[in-house]
């Protein structure tokens, strides 16, 4: 694993401490808890992981919530790496906790695991544990509802069923366009034993954006798996990989290969409407008004009619560019229509969406996500009327406030306004903006309040969303963006998590 330089350098500084008083003093280790031998053996019925985290996976699984935070905290003390303990907490939950009946709910525990670490990372140093143990913590929560739901424990593959590796691919192709979840789970795991990353992951794009079921979340695991494998190592995919597969594969009564469910029409639709796109995806100049034309498509048309108006610009050279700003501020616009769960994960779906998008070198599976993430946008907007009014607030038409332009402390009152009227805050942000502002001291309020203040796996997906989002969007478009996403960001206003005090305790 790429964490030994972490435990290397450790311990040669406690060696070198040691030697300077005469010897190697690791009275230290006497107040950690022990690893035994069976700590390290298989325990029957459950997916066994690799023998070197194994052991951290159980401290995980075993220790109840009340200690588990202070217990962690004395492994960081001892030289436990981050890296390691992230891997851990992704293959605690994929092991714990299963997707289903919906890919959301408690499984949020490893959805937001990629989240996590990039809140960590866009965090000054001294704060980077803080959303790490947020997710041990929420892990506990997540593992609770699981036991109370029926206590699901990911099983060993089937070793018998496991296809040879020169047909592993076929298998799990086979296996996902059926909708066989025992064929995919073998086939999953011994094609993660043979084929690289890129090559696996190239497929799950596509499978991923396939269809409207849980609104986006199989879209977020695939680029939440992704990104986390490759910051903990590729060695750890085959349960990752096996997890994802039984979570793309959920469905509603009835087999969908076998029927004509909406969830799956765009899917079904878009390799005709791609016949009809002409050539590469233009990189030419941005074309404001070929966003705000698919703003309005966006808005009010149907999902057909979305894909088709991507197709038409695209066409006529429009910089694709200009598409992913309309979906970028699209999403955003539904926030300011109903600010709700709905909308929340129209932003995070068109994140995860584009960051497979911009991974993907497949001209054809960039087209088809493109496609896709248009056709979502308008299937989110009616899933949001099942859950009241639906406003006519259009991002585009925003007029800023009244900001003071000599305001010293502009991103702190953005953040502070945020918790008292969340309108004022929209317009408020794009005040700072037409003030010409740097964006940063905003970003950077924005991040301290999504460390400081998140309590939920939510606040952290979108929170790490927008934050990533704003600089994928034309700089025309970014206030507008940001502001619309006012409506759900953390203010600055009330109480830290108690997690926070809790971590920072247990740290010292």
């Amino acid at each position: 694993m790429a964490s030994w330089r972490d435990r290397r350098g450790f311990l040669r500084k406690v060696a070198a401490a040691g030697a300077a008083a005469g010897l190697c003093d690791l009275s230290f280790l006497g107040g950690l808890p022990p690893v035994s031998a069976a700590d390290l053996q298989p325990v029957p019925g459950v997916v066994p992981l690799r023998a070197e985290i194994e052991p951290l996976v159980r401290l995980l699984e075993d220790t109840p919530r009340n200690r588990l935070l202070e217990d962690v905290a004395a492994r960081v003390r001892g030289g436990l790496a981050y890296r390691d303990l992230l891997a851990a907490l992704l293959l605690a939950g994929v092991r714990n906790v299963q997707p289903r009946p919906s890919v959301g709910f408690k499984f949020h525990a490893v959805l937001a695991v990629n989240s996590v670490h990039l809140a960590a990372l866009a965090s000054p140093e001294t704060d980077r544990w803080l959303p790490l143990f947020w997710g041990l913590d929420y892990f506990k929560d997540s593992q609770a509802r699981d036991v109370r739901e029926g206590d699901w424990t990911m099983r060993p593959v089937d070793e018998a069923a496991v296809p040879a590796a020169d047909k592993a691919r076929t298998a799990f192709v086979a296996a996902m366009d059926n909708w066989d979840e025992p064929a995919a789970d073998a086939a999953v795991a011994g094609w993660a034993r043979t084929a690289p990353a890129k090559e696996i992951f190239e497929l799950f794009y596509r499978y991923g954006a396939r269809d409207f079921r849980s609104i986006g979340h199989k879209a977020i695991f695939v680029a939440g798996a992704e990104r986390t494998l490759q910051f903990i190592g590729w060695q750890h995919a085959e349960p990752v990989l096996r997890s994802l597969a039984y979570a793309l594969l959920m469905h509603e009564e009835g087999n969908p290969a076998r029927r004509d469910a909406e969830a799956d029409r765009p899917w079904r639709q878009h390799p005709a409407l791609l016949q009809r796109l002409r050539g590469d995806l233009a990189a030419g100049p941005i074309d404001a008004g070929a966003t705000r034309d698919l703003l309005a498509v966006l808005r009010s048309e149907s999902y057909a009619a979305a894909a088709a108006q991507v197709v038409e610009q695209l066409n006529r050279g429009v910089a694709v560019q200009s598409v992913w700003d309309a979906l970028f501020c699209g999403a955003g616009e539904l926030l300011l229509r109903q600010p709700g769960i709905v909308a929340l994960h129209a932003v995070t779906t068109t994140n995860a969406l584009h960051y497979a998008y911009q991974a993907s070198g497949n001209a054809e599976t960039r087209k088809l996500l493109l496609l896709q993430n248009a056709a979502f946008l308008p299937m989110f907007r009616e899933a949001m009327r099942g859950r009241g009014q639906v406003g006519e607030a259009a991002v585009d038409a925003l007029e800023p406030g009244d900001a003071k332009a000599e305001e010293a402390d502009a991103a702190d009152a953005v953040l502070a306004t945020v918790s008292r009227d969340r309108q004022a805050a929209v317009r408020r942000t794009l005040a700072y903006f037409a003030a010409d502002r740097p964006a940063e001291p905003l970003l950077n309020a924005v991040r301290q309040q999504l460390v400081l203040k998140g309590d939920d796996a939510h606040e952290y997906k979108f929170g790490a969303a927008v934050l990533e989002d704003f600089a994928s969007v034309s700089p025309a478009w970014r206030g507008r963006f940001l502001a619309a996403c006012m409506m759900l960001l953390n203010g600055s206003a009330g109480s830290d998590s108690p997690l926070v005090a809790r971590t920072r305790a247990a740290l010292q």
